[in-house]
Parts: C-alpha cells; structure tokens; sequence
C-alpha cells in the first residue's frame, strides 16, 4: 500500500505528540517534515514558548527533519496565513498531500485550517479529532509520553502549574469546569520521551517568566493575553 505523503503540524507539546503517535501508529503516513512556528525574535514556538533549539532536539529524537517558519512578533493571522501559504507551497512542490494536526475538537479552528489548505490541494487530518476530551486525556495517560506544564494563562493556572507533569494526579486537581486536555488554551506543554522518541530530550527548567500579547482578531480588533512561561532550557 503506498503511504500518503505528510507534513505533521508541530507545536512539542502533548496533543502534537500524541497525535503524532497515532498517525505513526496507522502505518498510513509518510511524515517527510514536523512543521513548527518560532517568533523570531524570541526563537521560540509561538503558543507554547519552546526554544528553538529544544523543537531541535524534539525532531532529532523522533527521526524526523524540523521545517520551521519563521514568524514576524506582530501576532496578526495575516502574517500567520502569509508565511504558511509559503510552506504549503514547498510541500506541495514535493508531493505532500495532507498535513496533521493534534486537534481534538475546536470546530472553528479546524474549518480555518481547511478554509488556508483545501484550496491548495492539500486535506487536514487529525488522528485526535471526535473523541471526548475525557477519552484523549485517558488514551494519552496510557500513552507512555511524558509531557509537562510548561505555559498557563495568568488569570487561570498562573505559575503554580507551571514545571508540573501531565498524570492522573494533576487531571484530578484541575478545576471541574476546565477541559482537562486543555483544548481552550488553558495550559501548553512539553513531551520529553515516550514511544515515539528514540531517547528522552533532556531540558531544565529556568525561573519562570511572564509575557502579553496583543492579538489582532478576524474582526480587527486586538485583544491582549498574558501569560506565565517556563523557562525552558536544553540540556
């Protein structure tokens, strides 16, 4: 059977990483590329504030080449659309035909990757997608990846999340009205091992940081975040 030709969306975290695992579980993908975004001013992935160099160190260990775009600090989803149409463009010169997300079930956010990649010939899918929450979290526990807080909302989890490992012990302690696999932004990750490394991704934890960001919405108006990051660092 010839596997179909891949790029899987990339953010280091324990969607990603957990849908990547599915994915290559399926025996149905040839994943030539993890994709990520890095602001390039701070050379870090833009939800989850990963290093650079540690996406590296992701992608070294899962065998599979990092594709990074670089983004603009402006944090408009008109230069988001911008520099991945380029993307688009380079993989689809190389016969790429989906691209995979970790999404599990954010109707609008799916429909926008549609509406940015059907037109250019490219499908979405999404090994995740149209389990509950509560299943994905129950599926990944028993996943063997390991993955920890590394960026909360300040007004939510704050700092004291923040370092702490993804198992039944934190699920428990979350707030009963939050999603659990933290889908509406609640919380972002890091993996660090599991099954689809070939060794663990060795990092330390620095003091943690806070950053707010002004979000140019689809209606125009800007909206701020603020956020409490890991400082994470390799090795």
């Amino acid at each position: 059977m010839n596997k179909i030709k891949a790029v899987f969306n990339w953010s280091g975290g324990k969607d990603s990483a957990h849908a990547l695992l599915r994915a290559l579980q399926s025996d149905c993908y040839e994943i030539i590329a993890l994709l990520t975004t890095v602001n390039r001013d701070t050379q870090r992935s833009t939800m989850h504030g990963i290093p650079l160099q540690l996406l590296e160190a992701q992608a070294a260990s899962i065998g599979i080449p990092l594709y990074v775009v670089d983004l603009t600090p402006k944090g408009n989803m008109e230069d988001y659309s911008s520099a991945m149409s380029q993307a688009v463009q380079h993989f689809k010169a190389l016969g790429v035909t989906h691209f995979i997300f970790g999404d599990i079930f954010l109707h609008d956010v799916r429909q926008y990757r549609e509406q940015q990649l059907v037109p250019h010939g490219i499908e979405v899918a999404e090994p995740l997608w149209g389990q509950s929450s509560e299943e994905v979290m129950d599926d990944f526990l028993l996943s063997g990846l390991k993955t920890i807080i590394v960026t909360t909302m300040a007004d939510g989890l704050g700092t004291a999340a923040i370092g702490k490992l993804i198992d039944l012990d934190f699920i428990a302690s979350l707030p009963e009205d939050m999603d659990p696999n933290g889908e509406n932004g609640e919380y972002h990750t890091f993996c660090y091992d599991g099954p689809i490394f070939h060794y663990p991704v060795v990092f330390h934890l620095g003091e943690t940081f806070s950053q707010s960001y002004d979000i140019r919405l689809d209606d125009g108006t800007v909206q701020t975040y603020s956020y409490c990051f890991a400082n994470l660092m390799e090795g």
